[in-house]
């Protein structure tokens, strides 16, 4: 995390109307890695991140609402997720091991991080789910990709599935051999 995050520049609050969903994305991504990710990756991460549209749509006069479920799976964790992908695999890629994303999911996060990473060198994505508490189009999202992307159905809830994902990472051996990482929101408490 950086130790500040820059505001955005008064001449881009003066020029965003002017500017594609990508370059909006790429000024506020620059705010917070600043120059730690080179100006052409960060501009192909933030283009290759929101290449779907998000249309505002009208419901009434003054009332609008974001449309953020037009990404390939359906969720709004299409931004979050393609945009993991595209940086991890940047941080990674001078790194000989194999990164390996451990996520548990009810359904979108999987759905959005298996599409995401699905070939991206480098990666392997292990996703966990409980047996029939995903939609049908949830399960063919997370069971279908195959190549990088491995779904495993448990017999369970979603949170034997998180408990499953936290007791990979609280194991220090476990975790380093395999070089993992996690598209989930969690604590580990020890």
């Amino acid at each position: 995390m950086p130790e500040e995050i820059r505001p955005l520049s008064d001449d881009f609050w003066h020029r965003w109307r002017d500017m594609s969903f990508a370059e909006i994305g790429y000024h506020v991504a620059h705010s917070f890695f600043g120059d730690d990710v080179p100006e052409e990756d960060l501009r192909r991460m933030a283009a290759e991140t929101v290449s779907f549209d998000a249309p505002l749509v009208q419901l009434a006069p003054g009332d609008f609402v974001l449309e953020l479920f037009h990404g390939p799976t359906l969720a709004f964790k299409d931004f979050g997720a393609r945009f993991m992908a595209r940086l991890m695999a940047w941080l990674t890629r001078d790194d000989d091991r194999e990164l390996t994303v451990l996520v548990a999911t009810s359904g979108d996060t999987g759905g959005a991080v298996a599409s995401a990473f699905y070939q991206v060198p480098g990666t392997r994505v292990i996703i966990l789910f409980p047996k029939g508490k995903v939609s049908p189009l949830q399960e063919k999202q997370l069971t279908t990709l195959g190549g990088n992307i491995t779904a495993v159905e448990i017999d369970g809830t979603f949170d034997d599935c998180q408990r499953l994902v936290k007791s990979a990472f609280l194991d220090a051996e476990l975790s380093q051999r395999l070089n993992l990482t996690s598209a989930n929101e969690f604590l580990l408490l020890s």
